[in-house]
């Protein structure tokens, strides 16, 4: 029996510009039947209030709703930025939430020491940053995080210009390289750079799909078990 994943989407980044999650899932989760709920508003929101309101946390609580109401087995959030947000969510629903950045930031917490944090929004830092740290409260380890803004970046890709938006994230990935022992990409939208990244600056780089979509194979697998 198949498995009925919600994915939810706080733009259309993943709809339309970037199909990663897609992919991995029919890669990694092949039959599982997908549903996608999209405010395509609500991450603008954040951005523009540079925080999470109550009404943002409400936003994300009733697209929750609205994937467990359509019959999902298990909700799985695409957006970094409404990490809290979607802790409010799922205390109001009874179907299992998974953050796409939740395997990262642990595997980040166990493994890194001098830990770089690199986003193209603003909104994101934060939330992967305390997400990390709480990871590694949990399990006792101390660690540093630097934060890096790729300032401008995430336009550019909306915008369709790829090269310039990759050229701007290798340029700050190089320079933080210099302070850091392991690099975390904070959006999945800069997941295709991983590799270039590693390779340019000799660090562990860490993307939240493949690790995210992999935890989530993992969580699916349980409920069928």
């Amino acid at each position: 029996m198949s498995k009925k994943i919600a994915i939810l989407h706080t733009s259309f980044v993943f709809v339309s510009v970037e199909p990663v999650i897609n992919d991995l899932i029919a890669e990694l989760i092949p039959d599982a039947e997908v549903m996608h709920f999209v405010d395509s508003d609500v991450l603008a929101t954040v951005q523009r209030e540079q925080g999470i309101s109550a009404n943002s946390e409400a936003r994300m609580t009733h697209l929750a709703q609205a994937a467990e109401a359509a019959g999902a087995d298990i909700i799985f959030s695409a957006c970094s930025s409404l990490g809290p947000a979607l802790d409010v969510a799922a205390r109001n629903v009874h179907t299992p939430v998974v953050k796409i950045d939740e395997a990262m930031a642990i595997q980040a917490a166990s493994e890194g020491k001098r830990v770089g944090v690199l986003a193209t929004v603003p909104t994101t830092l934060g939330p992967t940053s305390d997400l990390i740290q709480s990871k590694a409260d949990e399990m006792g380890r101390g660690i540093t995080i630097e934060q890096r803004l790729c300032e401008g970046a995430f336009s550019v890709l909306m915008s369709g210009d790829r090269e310039k938006h990759d050229a701007m994230i290798i340029d700050q990935a190089v320079d933080l390289a210099e302070n850091v022992d392991m690099i975390v990409l904070a959006q999945a939208s800069m997941n295709r750079l991983g590799a270039v990244l590693q390779e340019k600056t000799g660090k562990t780089v860490l993307t939240s799909p493949r690790i995210g979509v992999d935890y989530l194979a993992r969580r699916v697998a349980e409920l069928a078990a």
